[in-house]
């Protein structure tokens, strides 16, 4: 049974919207569809222009649990996610993107597992991947909670955290644009713990209206590029703050992988991604294993990305075939690498017969 009190705590959900449109209904409608019902939906428009705000608009006379902010310049990914959090009332604070979806269960579940570990700052869930159409592409990715990576195993709609904890580590960050969630998840990992729901309570859309592929390319893939190049030392060195200091996102050759994650999107959206030729420019290519899988995968996605598509999923389950059985509907914890292992919050166990796993393993 949940705590008695975590069924009638008010729940700020925020959701920065920039031009969403056709998926903004789905996504709005999911969130009002919460079995938790004492919430409050603070909406940031960040200036779209494709109808997005006046949809909005509607929805918002329709039910007043949704508070609606319109700004008059775009703010940017990070910045109007900032701006949607400062809005927000509640010490307890949900994400949302605009062209994903909820499940009806989603906040409930989360606010339990908050209510129920003082200690945890943070609570993610898996997700399944949708299409354009709103089609199941992949179930939930189990098999990243296993893995040993400074990348985090859930998608950025999908947290729920203490405004408490966001506010100590200073919100998104600017700096990180394009990565600012996993920035975001890593420094509040590092104060307190991150657990993760081993099920699919969310709906990740990949469409070609996603912010990445509709940015500036060139800016985005510098950006991208700084992401792993932090992530490559948080792996090596436990931290990336100081080098995060000393680099930006500018010219030069590109981290071969900046090319597969960004042509996933277009993959997984249905599309061709053609950036073979663009990463034999502009890559930083070497005599490597990553850069070996980097040729490979743009060649395959430009020649014939159906049949790349049905490799992966196949790669994708037999991955999970090899994450433990025992996994259950129990929350784990997740936490980046560290310099040392007194650097991380100590694990805390969930409620029911299993505890969360040792974060080292993770």
């Amino acid at each position: 049974m949940p705590p008695p009190h975590s069924q009638h705590e008010l729940v700020s959900i925020v959701m920065p919207v920039h031009n969403a449109m056709p998926y903004l209904d789905a996504a709005v409608q999911s969130i009002l569809d919460q079995t938790h019902r004492n919430i409050e939906f603070v909406i940031y428009d960040d200036a779209s222009s494709d109808g997005s705000t006046e949809r909005l608009r509607e929805w918002a006379r329709q039910d007043r649990r949704i508070v609606l902010h319109e700004g008059k310049r775009n703010l940017g990914p990070a910045r109007s996610s900032n701006a949607a959090v400062e809005r927000a009332s509640a010490s307890i604070v949900a994400r949302m993107d605009a062209d994903d979806i909820s499940y009806p269960e989603r906040i409930a579940r989360q606010l339990e597992v908050l209510q129920s570990h003082p200690g945890v700052g943070l609570v993610g869930s898996l997700c399944e991947i949708i299409d354009s159409d709103g089609r199941k592409l992949r179930g939930p990715e189990y098999w990243r909670l296993t893995r040993n990576s400074p990348f985090v195993p859930f998608p950025h709609g999908s947290i729920m955290f203490r405004r408490e904890a966001f506010d100590r580590v200073g919100g998104y960050r600017p700096k990180c644009e394009y990565w600012e969630d996993q920035d975001l998840v890593i420094r509040i990992a590092r104060a307190s713990q991150v657990l993760v729901i081993p099920e699919a309570l969310y709906q990740h859309r990949q469409s070609r209206l996603s912010t990445r592929i509709a940015s500036d390319q060139h800016r985005v893939e510098h950006a991208v590029d700084l992401m792993y190049r932090s992530m490559d030392r948080l792996n090596a060195d436990g931290d990336y703050e100081e080098f995060l200091k000393a680099m930006k996102a500018g010219d030069g050759p590109l981290d071969p992988r900046v090319f597969v994650s960004l042509g996933s999107l277009v993959l997984w959206a249905g599309g061709k991604p053609r950036l073979f030729r663009r990463l034999l420019k502009g890559g930083q290519l070497r005599p490597n294993l990553r850069t070996l899988n980097s040729l490979v995968w743009t060649a395959w996605a430009s020649l014939s990305p159906a049949t790349l598509r049905l490799f992966l999923t196949m790669l994708v389950r037999g991955r999970n075939m090899s994450a433990p059985a025992d996994l259950g509907t129990q929350p784990v914890g997740w936490a980046p690498p560290s310099r040392r292992r007194e650097d991380r919050p100590a694990a805390e166990p969930t409620r029911g017969e299993r505890a969360a796993p040792p974060l080292e393993r993770l």
